[in-house]
């Protein structure tokens, strides 16, 4: 939870995958309900696929039955963590210290669509760039940069198609570059 400047709270349902330890969402809304819950995690199901399990708080946006149910309709266990033990979900508890942190603690957002995005960005950042102990010091989805591989001259080509035709002995056709 956060407020923007004119001291209107909002609330960020955090997703985090505890095995690579990448957050796979933070969703930012004035009040959290369990449509939203449904919503996020329809998109991330959708994306991922389904997990075995899924361990939050007792909140009533977790809690509520339309959740409870369609979790259970698509075969996703509910693990809930007992009220004041925050140690039984540590990975969310330590992601949310570190956006409090690194990004909440100092920033002043004046309005929800500036948290939206700035909170978005600290999220590709952490999951891109920000180096993670438990990994080695590497991000848990690091950006990758595909090069372009240099054009070939056409000769180049056209000896490597005489190649793959004698290779296979199927008709194989290049155009020029």
């Amino acid at each position: 939870m956060d407020r923007t400047r004119d001291g209107k709270v909002f609330r960020m349902l955090t997703v985090i995958d505890e095995h690579t330890r990448q957050c796979l969402a933070i969703h930012v809304q004035r009040k959290l309900k369990s449509d939203d819950v449904l919503a996020v995690l329809t998109e991330l199901f959708q994306r991922h696929g389904p997990p075995d399990h899924i361990r939050s708080d007792n909140g009533a946006e977790f809690t509520a039955h339309a959740v409870r149910d369609w979790l259970g309709r698509i075969g996703v266990k509910t693990l809930y963590i007992e009220p004041g033990s925050p140690w039984e979900n540590g990975y969310n508890e330590s992601f949310n210290g570190k956006l409090r942190d690194e990004l909440l603690n100092g920033e002043i957002f004046y309005t929800l669509k500036e948290a939206v995005i700035l909170i978005e960005r600290w999220r590709i950042h952490y999951n891109t760039i920000r180096p993670h102990s438990s990994l080695g010091y590497k991000p848990p989805a690091p950006q990758t940069i595909l090069h372009r591989p240099a054009r070939l001259p056409y000769a180049t080509l056209q000896a490597a198609q005489q190649g793959d035709h004698n290779r296979r002995n199927s008709n194989l056709t290049v155009g020029p570059p």
